[in-house]
């Protein structure tokens, strides 16, 4: 593959700027800047819909080298507003590749940018923290540097951002169980992956996957064991039409199970807050202490914001006694961030990691049978 040599331009809303060449689509986009830690995954990353209007910088600094497929598509197709290289491979070299990662952006219409020297501007996000930034390639290169900042400046920002209904399927869909069904279980589709009901299906569970829009009582009229809340992107603050289904979930004492942006919905449904981190955490190799059994899990995470919960003890639900008390069950050992969260007294559990590994380690796929667990308690 011959790689592009069109100039394109970086530029991040405190007015620093990068140099590279066109990468994917030719055009401009912004977004918020989110860096990715992950060696691997570049595909899965690409297609999870939490990355719904973000720039995807990655941090490792070859890019494309296995290609594409169709196995590995995390959902119906690219979600990143852009994306962010250092050294974009010229050769698409594996048994499993089917295309290649350049012109797969280019139909999904990605502009990207390469050839940017990826740690600096890693670096300079951790520092200053998180904010949007636009990539300029082509014609739109050339456009005066103001006018360039200025669209930037434009973009609405990741905070007080409603996206969830925008990613969700937008009807009902079936995945059945494998092997003999033994429970159901409403997931609620808030920017799910495609591997996280291949795993409740592997374990024997009928999954009902149900846009974000879905009411309790179409719900209780599935007759389901259990409800999910996927993972997904924005401002868990704005998701209170989820955040009232959830609580009528835990009133009527359904099992449930959440992750990513599910944890952060259970958080706010018992009473807690949550808050904009200062540049998240974003990859495939971040390490979490489950307190319930004290070991360390390598994790695979997605998520600019979080749960403010007292990291120690035991708390009454906030937002009524009834829902019982709550403990924090994981945290994040490089910042001390709420990574997961307990009922003690009701059949409710969430993390904030992706216990699915796609792409990512497979420490954390017991959490699928903790909430097999919780349903053939209630059974």
């Amino acid at each position: 593959m011959r790689l592009s040599t069109t100039p394109a331009v970086l530029v991040l809303e405190d007015g620093r700027t990068f140099t590279g060449s066109a990468y994917g689509a030719i055009g401009q986009t912004v977004g918020e800047a989110v860096f990715v830690t992950a060696m691997s995954g570049y595909q899965e990353t690409l297609t999870d819909p939490s990355y719904h209007r973000q720039i995807i910088i990655q941090t490792a600094p070859h890019i494309g080298n296995t290609g594409v497929n169709a196995a590995d598509d995390e959902s119906r197709r690219f979600w990143a507003a852009g994306y962010v290289v250092r050294d974009a491979s010229r050769v698409s070299s594996n048994w499993r590749s089917e295309g290649d990662l350049d012109e797969r952006l280019k139909s999904e219409g990605i502009v990207g940018i390469s050839d940017v020297d990826t740690r600096a501007l890693t670096l300079h996000l951790r520092d200053k923290g998180a904010m949007r930034m636009g990539i300029f390639s082509g014609p739109a290169a050339e456009l005066d540097p103001t006018v360039m900042l200025d669209t930037v400046l434009e973009t609405p920002r990741m905070a007080g951002a409603r996206l969830a209904e925008e990613v969700s399927v937008s009807a009902a869909e079936f995945v059945p169980a494998v092997g003999e069904a033994k429970f159901s279980v409403a997931a609620v589709d808030l920017g799910i992956k495609a591997m996280t009901p291949q795993r409740l299906a592997e374990r024997g569970i009928d999954v009902h996957v149900l846009p974000a829009s879905v009411t309790f009582a179409e719900i209780e009229a599935l007759g389901v064991d259990g409800v999910f809340f996927s993972n997904g992107p924005g401002d868990p603050a704005t998701a209170d039409d989820q955040v009232a289904l959830l609580r009528q979930v835990l009133t009527a004492r359904i099992p449930f199970f959440g992750i990513c942006f599910g944890n952060q919905l259970l958080g706010r449904a018992l009473g807690f807050g949550t808050f904009k981190l200062p540049f998240g955490h974003r990859g495939i190799n971040v390490p979490v202490i489950d307190r319930t059994t004290e070991k360390v899990e390598i994790t695979a995470q997605n998520h600019g914001f979080a749960v403010d919960a007292p990291l120690e003890g035991e708390t009454t639900a906030p937002a009524d006694p009834a829902f019982g008390r709550v403990a924090v069950s994981h945290v994040c050992l490089n910042d001390d961030v709420v990574e997961g969260l307990q009922c003690l007294d009701i059949p409710a559990f969430s993390v904030q990691f992706h216990p699915e590994a796609a792409a990512g380690p497979h420490d954390s796929s017991y959490l699928f049978d903790r909430f097999v667990d919780l349903m053939s308690a209630r059974a």
